[in-house]
């Protein structure tokens, strides 16, 4: 099995850190990570990623401009992209869903469920 790649783009230095120690400690994953949306659309179109996390609320580029960037685009519409939000009600996560992405997870996360809930969203085997 090839080890998975995922573009972690949020705007928090911590919670960066904490996705990229989770997945490559539970996961084996490499972990590629943006402080932006612009950089994450430049590092998705160079490494072409096999996901990407991608922060809901960030400076400048937030999370659905940069989701429809990354849609526009033919080399990285094909990426499946969750978005990390804080926003929990139903209908909120609805709305996102509805741009089109993967799936979403919720803000805050557990670091040694975060594996599993991608998993579960892209229909990966663990």
């Amino acid at each position: 099995m090839t080890t998975k790649r995922v573009l972690v783009i949020d705007d928090e230095d911590g919670v960066r850190e904490i996705i990229q120690f989770s997945l490559e400690a539970v996961a084996g994953w490499e972990v590629l990570p943006a402080a932006s949306g612009s950089e994450g659309i430049d590092i998705a179109q160079a490494q072409q990623p096999d996901a990407i996390l991608l922060d809901v609320m960030m400076p400048d580029l937030d999370g659905p401009a940069t989701f429809q960037q990354l849609q526009a685009n033919t080399t990285t519409c094909h990426i499946p992209t969750i978005f990390l939000t804080a926003k929990v009600r139903t209908s909120e996560q609805q709305q996102l869903l509805d741009l089109g992405v993967a799936g979403t997870i919720a803000k805050p996360f557990k670091a040694q469920e975060l594996v599993a809930q991608i998993c579960d969203i892209l229909q990966w085997s663990e």
